[in-house]
């Protein structure tokens, strides 16, 4: 069976340092920081008292009162996001099969903000469960594609991918696969998350995994810094629309990029930390490479995870280093989360569009926030810090890892005809 050949063309993103594309795009060439003190709740009692949260955001701009009331804000973003994708794609549905169009979604935690009120309105009260009747299907990941589906009428295959911050790359994979069996035309893939809460900070501070750079929140986020401390958390969607190429080039749509490769792989090695010397980051970008057809050689540009953990991003580049040799010092390498801080299980939707924009655009967005060198990742490497870098980018790969080792990543190639 020959594999038909899949295409991005559609984008739609909303982040700490943009509320559409061509913010974003903007923000990250520019190496602005999203992060700031919290303004959603009060954080006196907190370790962590920052966040990327998102700016000037308002639901209603985009639905009546009562439509974002029945809706958690992990489901706002996703529809909020995934409308500027379609109008940005160019979409006319009712011109199209939509039994051929699907929508796949990640999310690693869901409706944690809905979950959070509801519990605490019963536990004060007295014992009654007055459960607000749309408490279930705010709380649960696989609504949004439920709705996305509905609104756009969408018959394909429809469901969501959970597995921690990996989530929305392992969408995008099944997205990929799906059109290229011929068994959708369209996917929309992406993922949401929002988790600046009491439980999603408390929770992710009691763990030890956010930074407490509370005097200086704007530089927290430090991937592959000596004094980096833990990721800044961040909260946002993004929307990648992707389509089998000839059904593509037949409604005359444009082409950010091809994705040509998907890789996954386990760490199986603790919940939480990652493989001490990257072997499941190792294997995952071998397993992406390997579904490209791809050599190390290939590849300009990779947006790491790079979460500014500790252990995480030593992991990373020596993973990077291992299996690229002498190709990993031809490399450009930065984590956009310098940014954006980490959106969790939107974090490889949000990336991947990073990585198709620097694809189509030949420029490397920088790693923000690098003050010194740390000795246990190759100095010698280029992680593109404080600085955009132009260049040519033929292919680029995004990877995303997430606790209880799950490991995902993709490849995006310059369409050729």
């Amino acid at each position: 069976m020959e594999l038909k050949r899949v295409v991005v063309t559609g984008l739609g993103a909303l982040t700490p340092i943009g509320n559409t594309v061509p913010e974003f795009w903007g923000g990250l060439l520019n190496g602005v920081s999203g992060a700031g003190p919290i303004t959603s709740f009060d954080t006196s009692k907190f370790k962590t008292k920052f966040a990327c949260e998102l700016k000037n955001f308002n639901p209603e701009n985009f639905m009546d009162k009562k439509e974002a009331r029945k809706l958690d804000p992990f489901v706002q973003y996703a529809i909020v996001s995934t409308d500027e994708a379609v109008k940005d794609g160019n979409f006319d549905f009712s011109q199209l099969d939509t039994n051929r169009i699907g929508v796949i979604w990640g999310s690693g935690i869901g409706g944690f903000k809905t979950f959070q009120e509801e519990m605490r309105n019963f536990f004060l009260g007295d014992g009654t469960p007055r459960i607000n009747p749309f408490f279930i299907p705010k709380v649960i990941i696989d609504i949004v594609p439920g709705h996305i589906s509905i609104k756009y009428g969408l018959r394909g295959p429809n469901f969501a991918t959970v597995s921690a911050c990996a989530s929305a790359t392992n969408a995008m994979i099944d997205a990929y696969n799906y059109i290229r069996l011929n068994m959708c035309d369209v996917v929309i893939s992406g993922g949401s998350e929002a988790i600046i809460n009491e439980a999603g900070i408390g929770g992710f501070n009691a763990m030890h995994a956010l930074s407490t750079r509370n005097d200086d929140p704007s530089t927290a986020s430090r991937p592959f810094d000596l004094d980096r401390d833990g990721f800044v958390a961040g909260e946002g969607a993004g929307t990648i629309i992707l389509e089998e190429l000839e059904h593509a080039k037949k409604r005359g749509a444009k082409i950010y990029a091809e994705l040509v490769g998907g890789g996954m792989s386990a760490d199986a090695n603790h919940i939480t930390a990652p493989h001490p010397q990257g072997l499941g980051a190792r294997m995952v970008m071998t397993n992406a490479l390997n579904d490209a057809g791809l050599t190390t050689a290939d590849i300009d540009y990779i947006n790491v995870h790079g979460t500014s953990t500790p252990l995480g991003d030593i992991s990373e580049s020596r993973a990077i280093v291992d299996l690229f040799g002498e190709d990993a010092y031809k490399l450009n390498i930065s984590s956009t989360k310098s940014m954006t801080g980490h959106l969790l299980g939107a974090a490889g939707a949000v990336e991947a569009i990073a990585t198709i924009l620097a694809v189509q655009n030949d420029i490397v967005p920088p790693t923000i926030n690098h003050f010194t060198d740390d000795p246990e990742c190759d100095s010698k490497l280029n992680f593109t810090f404080n600085k955009a870098q132009k260049r040519t980018i033929r292919a680029a790969q995004s990877n995303t890892f997430g606790f209880g080792g799950h490991n995902a990543s993709v490849i995006f190639k310059k369409y050729e005809e």
